[in-house]
């Protein structure tokens, strides 16, 4: 009996054994009691698919979802933050919608007057000799074309002009002898020394004037009278009463300021935006309310390495005068873009690595979202990617939005583009 006892024990533990190994085996399902009832325990073959033999179905993981599904649970999964409507009034959220639209930039700098240079003029000594007397005695003066600024005592221009006379009487005595091979060759060498003579003076900018009276008197003239190529104003004056002079030497400068340049710094980033023919206004402070309009007519070609800027040119007329060297002026360039997709620039947060806008997407919820945006212009930004034209942006009280969701923990998706 004793026998009998021990092998119905060893039955039964061998029974809750093979039950406990079945049930974490998943071959056998033991749920938990309920309203009082014993636990009934289920069986499904370990082969048998789910929903099949009226079994329990198993729980199976679920297949791969193909890019479609994938991009759609994205997109259904972009984080959102909720602004009430009555809380947009209280802090005055407004939307715009994002457009194609005409963009223009304006670039604001300032500029200086300056010389043109195509009208500079100077004028040098080309004899050695000493300035015997000034025409021209202050710089600033007006002075015309053909108007005499100096004239210069030179020993040698004095022997040339003898050698010119000399040279003619030869010539002369010449023409009034008998016909001869020997008295024409002798004429002839007298005539090229005349010529010869004639162009060495007018190569010291005597003029033919000057020439024929020294001719007509017969008499060498003691100073050569230095004349004002152009007509303008003496910027420079070096010449000086009494001073000694060299072949070379400046006397004078001469400026025309009939036309001046308005020379301009634009920025290194704004260079590719500004190409010869922008137009431009141009103000000074000493015309109140008055604008010059121009446009760009060179680029220089090289950058300043301390100021990162390059130089542009702008011509103007100055008839009157009154534009002076060194005056400064405020000067605007504007640049039409053509028509790009734009936001308004209030629209987006720069965190200096990322650009986020916040799109409404209605009933209250926006979500934040990366962009890419290119040029700035007046009031608005470029967009390159991350929106559609016809969504709307907040535009007005941007940074209380992204407060709002940065306190409930809302970013947007990493590399999240529409």
């Amino acid at each position: 009996m004793r026998k009998g006892f021990l092998i119905t024990i060893g039955a039964v533990i061998f029974l809750v054994g093979l039950v406990i190994y079945l049930s974490r085996a998943g071959f056998v399902k033991v749920p938990v009691k309920e309203g009082g009832k014993e636990p009934s325990v289920s069986q499904q073959s370990p082969a048998q698919p789910s929903g099949e033999g009226g079994g329990e179905p198993s729980q199976t993981k679920p297949a791969a979802m193909n890019g479609q599904e994938k991009e759609q649970k994205e997109t259904e999964e972009a984080p959102t933050v909720e602004i009430p409507q009555e809380k947009q009034r209280l802090i005055g959220v407004r939307t715009t919608e994002v457009s194609v639209r005409p963009l223009q930039k304006i670039i604001r700098t300032v500029g200086r007057v300056e010389y043109d240079e195509r009208r500079l003029a100077t004028v040098n000594a080309k004899v050695e000799g000493w300035i015997e007397r000034l025409h021209v005695d202050y710089t600033g003066k007006y002075v015309k074309k053909g108007e005499p600024l100096a004239e210069v005592y030179s020993p040698e221009l004095v022997a040339t002009q003898q050698e010119f006379l000399n040279a003619l009487r030869w010539a002369k005595q010449g023409s009034e002898t008998k016909s001869g091979d020997m008295n024409k060759m002798l004429l002839k060498d007298a005539d090229a020394i005349v010529q010869a003579a004639r162009e060495r003076l007018k190569l010291w900018d005597i003029s033919d004037d000057q020439i024929r009276r020294i001719e007509d008197s017969g008499k060498a003239v003691r100073t050569l009278t230095i004349y004002s190529p152009v007509s303008g104003y003496v910027v420079q004056k070096m010449a000086l009463q009494g001073v000694r002079v060299m072949p070379g030497e400046k006397l004078f400068d001469v400026a025309d300021l009939s036309s001046i340049w308005v020379i301009s710094d634009i920025y290194e980033y704004e260079l590719p935006s500004t190409k010869v023919g922008e137009t431009a206004q141009i103000r000074l402070s000493y015309f109140p309310g008055k604008e010059f309009s121009s446009r760009i007519d060179y680029v220089y070609p090289t950058l300043s390495g301390e100021t990162r800027t390059a130089k542009v040119r702008f011509s103007l007329p100055n008839p009157g005068g009154q534009l002076k060297p060194q005056m400064f002026t405020n000067v605007e360039v504007k640049i039409n873009l053509g028509k790009k997709l734009s936001i308004p620039d209030d629209a987006v947060i720069d965190t200096g690595t990322r650009q986020i806008v916040y799109v409404d997407k209605g009933d209250g919820y926006f979500e934040p979202r990366e962009v890419m945006l290119g040029i700035r212009t007046e009031g608005f930004r470029e967009v390159l990617m991350g929106l559609k034209a016809g969504e709307k942006v907040a535009s007005s009280a941007t940074f209380l939005i992204d407060s709002e969701a940065q306190l409930k923990g809302v970013k947007p998706l990493e590399g999240h583009k529409h």
